[in-house]
């Protein structure tokens, strides 16, 4: 069975569907144009290269969008899922996961590395028991002032307190008690953040 054509090429469909796409053509045009300035900027300004949709996007405006406090910034390739609270001047880099699906906290002046993924559900006996138990929620809380290290993983229920440090490629699954390092996998507490 032969297809007909969708458009006969001398009527005016076939036409209109040349000038939209003659428009896409320079609308995509314009766009590298614009990309390319951008990607100049912020090279001249910043000296990085960043993923496509942080030329475009306003970190700080996708914060307010999002609630978060003043001088809060988010960058675009991050996941915000469920009921996210973040407090003032907190910067969250790049490649992120904040779940808040169980509830997220996280307080004022916070630095929150790339890469970092912070559960307040899993999954784990749902998917063990092949559907039968629920998925599990614990809310997660982040006190002032911390800094989260690159690709941090904290675990539903975790309360991490003022002014602590995680270090780098950490998997907490404990509380972390105010002005205090943790780092490992799992974390283990250490010391004094001054010390």
């Amino acid at each position: 069975m032969k297809r007909k054509p969708l458009n006969n090429p001398g009527s005016a469909n076939c036409s209109e569907g040349r000038v939209e796409v003659g428009r896409l053509s320079e609308l995509l045009e314009e766009l590298r144009k614009l990309l390319t300035q951008r990607q100049l900027q912020v090279l001249q300004e910043w000296n990085r290269s960043l993923p496509f949709g942080d030329y475009i996007a306003d970190r700080w405006a996708k914060a307010k969008s999002l609630g978060f406090g003043e001088g809060s910034s988010i960058y675009d390739s991050s996941l915000v899922l469920g009921n996210v609270q973040v407090g003032k001047n907190t910067w969250i880099g790049p490649f992120t996961v904040l779940d808040g699906s169980g509830g997220l906290e996280i307080g004022d002046n916070c630095s929150i590395s790339a890469g970092v993924q912070i559960y307040s559900h899993d999954t784990v006996r749902w998917a063990v028991s092949g559907g039968v138990e629920k998925i599990e929620y614990g809310s997660v809380r982040i006190g002032d002032n911390c800094y989260l290290g690159p690709n941090v993983v904290i675990s539903k229920g975790i309360t991490i307190g003022n002014q602590c440090v995680i270090g780098a490629n950490s998997f907490v699954n404990r509380d972390v008690p105010s002005g205090l390092r943790a780092w490992g996998s799992p974390a283990k507490v250490s010391r004094d953040v001054g010390a």
